[in-house]
């Protein structure tokens, strides 16, 4: 019996059958769809309501300004908001696929609410041409519409993310005089095109175009084996006739088709055959057109509701007040004054378990079920019978209680799946769990105060993550919560949208008592953004809430900026040096650089060893000035001098900057302000004397080069100094230098011994060596010799040198081992001198004659 009361409520269409349960008794009051604009979301979305301006209706006990309601599917009101936007009628009104409502007035003005009737700001436009022309009709989809105004221009806005207005090419038959005609338009979605851009279809009397970006074709349907080239040369026109209502269906392969005579036409978008062909009774068109699934269309005039298939007569429904479409993946929501109800056909698993007459394994199954229940032994005979293909039975069961509505019917079949589950060894247990987890889901959002009736394919086409998203911007937190907990899914996205939804709706609550309440809350989630819901409060204009909020974000690299963004400097100089990034730190230290006076900058940053080390290291680098402020403020006095120190020897590096008198250069000038800031501490006695010297080496320098009109002294050392006046001759000015520096006579006589080398003055070398005797021998003589590789002028020297050692060294250098050996032999080191010139000179014989000096004779 249970089986005949299930499927007396279906109709069959051709051989397939069809119902149309009821969802809801809708809650709401007065309101009559046939005297309001009514836009309904897909996927048991919200639906929105506004008095239709462009009809003369009755008012009953209601106020003459038009509001904007928006319901939930079970018709309870979620939210309203009075109309008075300017711009002319409005023409039409959708949602978005992110459940933004678009409503687009005549001026092509667009004004986007979201599903609390809040405007969201800014106001967009359709562009130009729709401003001038005025829009007569909009088609939505998706993401997208597309407007026709009253001169025939086409304006689509492809994506509501961009909202960027495109102008489409002219459609031939829309031009002002050629408006007569009727005209309809439907959009083939981006999804479903070769382009992966919406295309337009426009019907102008019996002619279809297909509007692309740029550029226009018309198609026929009643040659398929013409080419798109030879159609267009065709004048003819479609033999189907003027086409007066049109759409695409959901896959986007079949366009269907209502003409003047009353015919509905299905054709194949991509072959143009006819895949159906059916007469209607009225050749009126009807007022609405939508696909059941991908099986059957749908018309509605008053009072009926008709069903077309593929073949076979059609069902009608009827209907004694104004209904609305709305099209789904898998059927047709009917809305109505009063009810919402969905058309479907019935799933495959439904039919064989609950179809008169059935005998299927499935229907044996619940049937043993039953006969269970009254202990009957006709259950075990049942089991028996589908013995074979009882997890093909227990699948249908579970498959079948998911697409049903009707919780106690669910039940049962759930059951069923469980009995015969028992005696099949071999079916996935997980089955049943996941259809209950996902029931239980559905079941939860299907309530009336939820109002989001899913079927299952809806479900997970939406995904569970979406369906949440929809929950908690409908502030429906708690279910959002109980449904990720359930899932296990992350909670965090929710809490954090209540906790700024809370936020926003306590205006009045003291920030303490509110953040105990949001700190209960937040808790709950290990490693949730706090620094994020602060940001909120502070958008809020509750600050103090959002440093008190801030305070208990874990993450540094969250919390300091916004701890700058709400004022918060000092802490969040704190917390930077804390976490000992270097990043977050130089965050910090820009931010207040910019916002602070310099002392008080300073001030900041001097009690922070990190911060102030960061600075400094940058300030070395770009900020030298700002720097000096800094250490002067801090009397770092040596620290300036250093500075200037510093810039004097990179002005050396650049000669443009190096210009003034030679003796009085700015360079000379900022090294002795560096000696005079030296001279001020005791600490810095020896880097104030090296200051002057330098000051005073650099002037004698810059003589040199005045005199010699060669740039090659400034910035050289003072042995180089030397070496080079000694090369060009300027015996008096290496004295001067000599004696300016102090520089020590052993040092005076290296440096001019291999300056004299350098140019191969040896007569000057042999009169310089004789001069007095050299403060430390001949050495620095042989070494010039040596390095200038004149060995003949090294052997003057080498037999003056008294060492030895140095002097068999010297002739090892040259190449004289005989001489070497004869010094090394005679050299008092207990031999190791005559042994390493043994291992140097191995080929040499004569180091095998020589004994070592401890050796006695053999």
């Amino acid at each position: 019996m249970a089986n005949v009361s299930v499927a007396a409520e279906w109709q069959l269409l051709y051989d397939r059958y069809y119902r149309k349960p009821e969802i809801y008794q809708m809650k709401w009051k007065h309101v009559d769809l046939s005297r309001n604009k009514v836009a309904c979301a897909s996927f048991g979305g919200p639906i929105a309501v506004i008095r239709d301006d462009s009809k003369i209706v009755q008012l009953y006990a209601e106020s003459a300004l038009r509001k904007l309601r928006i319901f939930n599917s079970a018709g309870i009101l979620l939210s309203e908001t009075v109309w008075k936007h300017p711009g002319g009628r409005l023409i039409g009104m959708s949602w978005s696929d992110d459940q933004t409502l678009i409503c687009i007035v005549q001026d092509g003005t667009i004004y986007r609410y979201n599903i609390h009737a809040e405007l969201i700001e800014p106001n967009m436009s359709m562009g130009k041409e729709c401003f001038e022309q005025n829009v007569v009709e909009c088609v939505f989809w998706g993401n997208g519409v597309v407007c026709l105004t009253e001169g025939g221009q086409l304006v689509c806005i492809f994506d509501f993310k961009t909202m960027k207005p495109s102008k489409l090419p002219d459609v031939p038959g829309l031009a002002e005089d050629d408006l007569l005609q009727p005209i309809c338009l439907t959009v083939r979605e981006p999804k479903y095109t070769m382009s992966g851009i919406a295309e337009v279809l426009v019907a102008v009397g019996d002619d279809i175009f297909v509007v692309e970006e740029d550029m226009v074709q018309t198609i026929r349907f009643d040659e398929p084996s013409v080419e798109d080239s030879e159609m267009q040369n065709d004048d003819s026109g479609n033999l189907i006739g003027v086409v007066q209502k049109m759409i695409v269906s959901p896959n986007g392969k079949f366009l269907t088709l209502f003409t003047h005579d009353g015919r509905i036409v299905v054709v194949d978008m991509e072959t143009k055959q006819i895949a159906i062909d059916y007469c209607c009774e009225s050749a009126l068109p009807p007022q609405q057109m939508a696909w059941c699934g991908m099986d059957s269309v749908l018309l509605y005039w008053d009072e009926d509701l008709m069903m077309v298939g593929p073949v076979g007569d059609p069902v009608h429904y009827f209907y004694d007040e104004p209904v609305i479409l709305i099209p789904e993946c898998d059927g047709v929501r009917i809305l109505s004054n009063t009810s919402l109800e969905f058309l479907q056909r019935v799933p495959d698993s439904t039919e064989s378990i609950f179809k008169i007459g059935s005998t299927s394994p499935a229907a044996l199954l619940y049937d043993a079920l039953d006969h269970f229940d009254r202990r009957s032994a006709k259950a075990d005979e049942n089991l028996r019978l589908i013995r074979s293909s009882l997890s093909e039975a227990v699948e249908s069961c579970i498959d079948a209680a998911g697409h049903e509505f009707d919780v106690t019917r669910q039940r049962a079949l759930l059951r069923a799946a469980s009995y015969g589950q028992a005696f099949c060894s071999n079916f996935q247990r997980e089955r049943v769990q996941e259809t209950c987890r996902t029931l239980r889901v559905l079941n939860a959002v299907r309530d009336p105060a939820i109002g989001i009736p899913l079927s299952i394919q809806q479900y997970k086409l939406l995904t569970p993550m979406v369906l949440i998203s929809r929950l908690i911007n409908a502030h429906c937190h708690l279910l959002a919560l109980r449904i990720s907990e359930y899932l296990d899914m992350n909670k965090e996205v929710v809490i954090m949208h209540w906790a700024c939804a809370k936020i926003t709706a306590s205006p009045s609550t003291p920030d303490s008592h509110l953040l105990e309440i949001l700190l209960d809350k937040l808790q709950l989630c290990k490693g949730i953004s706090y620094a994020a819901v602060a940001t909120h409060a502070d958008n809020c204009g509750r600050r103090k809430l959002a440093a008190m909020l801030v305070e208990h974000e874990p993450r540094s690299t969250k919390q300091v900026p916004l701890l700058l963004s709400i004022g918060e400097e000092d802490t969040a100089l704190v917390k930077a040096t804390e976490s000992g990034d270097t990043d977050l730190v130089y965050l910090v230290i820009f931010h207040i650089w910019q916002k602070r006076p310099p002392l008080e900058f300073f001030a900041m940053i001097q009690g922070r060893v990190l911060a102030r080390d960061l600075f400094v290291a940058y300030a070395r680098c770009h900020k030298h000035e700002f720097l000096k402020d800094f250490f002067l403020s801090t009397g770092q006095i040596h620290e300036v001098a250093f500075l200037l120190w510093k810039e004097s020897w990179d002005m050396g590096k650049n000669p443009m900057a190096s210009k003034g008198s030679p003796l009085h250069g700015p360079r000379i000038k900022l090294i002795e302000k560096a000696r005079n800031l030296f001279s001020q501490t005791k600490e810095h006695t020896f880097e104030s004397k090296a200051a002057e010297e330098h000051a005073k080496l650099l002037k004698i320098q810059h003589e040199l080069e005045a005199s010699t009109k060669q740039a090659i002294f400034v910035d050289s050392s003072i042995n180089d100094t030397i070496r080079t006046c000694i090369v060009l001759g300027n015996n008096r000015a290496a004295i001067k230098v000599k004696t300016e520096f102090k520089v020590s006579d052993k040092r005076w006589y290296w440096l001019k011994a291999f300056a004299l080398a350098t140019i191969k003055d040896w007569a000057a070398l042999e009169k310089f060596s004789k001069e007095k005797r050299p403060p430390m021998g001949f050495r620095p003589f042989v070494e010039a010799c040596i390095d200038a590789d004149e060995k003949a002028e090294a052997l003057k020297y080498i037999p003056k040198l008294s060492d030895l050692v140095e002097r068999g060294e010297a002739y090892a250098r040259i190449g004289m081992a005989k001489e070497a050996a004869d010094a090394a032999a005679q050299a008092n080191d207990g031999g190791e001198l005559l042994e390493r010139f043994r291992k140097t000179f191995v080929q040499n014989a004569i180091f095998d004659t020589l004994k070592m000096p401890f050796q006695g004779a053999s």
